[in-house]
């Protein structure tokens, strides 16, 4: 009996060859994948940049208008100042004359009073 025999193939055992061609086949199906993952990677890196670029030009839209909005504001609020001083000025006016004008009839009452 030779137990020096080799008995690897008796049992179905790959031989070395056959080894190294199923790591090298599990190694390219693992670097295609990696590919794939890649160009998707790298198609959501596009799509970011654009998102980015497209946030950035509503960004100074947004600024510009708010630029202007705020220039309106400025410009609404020293209209109103000007007015509301002369709504005063008129009030005061208005004020003078109806104290002017019960004068004016006291006046006329105590000469009315007199002639009497």
């Amino acid at each position: 009996m030779n137990i020096d025999e080799d008995t690897a193939a008796w049992l179905g055992c790959p031989t070395p060859l056959e080894m190294y061609k199923h790591q090298c086949a599990l190694l390219e199906d693992e670097l295609t994948q990696t590919q794939v993952h890649l160009r998707k990677a790298r198609a959501n890196i596009a799509g970011l940049v654009r998102l980015s670029d497209d946030l950035a030009t509503g960004k100074s839209a947004a600024e510009a208008s708010l630029k202007k909005a705020l220039a309106e504001v400025g410009a609404l609020n020293r209209e109103n100042s000007e007015m509301d001083r002369r709504i005063n000025g008129l009030l005061s006016v208005a004020e003078q004359r109806d104290h002017l004008f019960r004068e004016n009839q006291r006046l006329l009452m105590e000469v009315k009073a007199n002639a009497d």
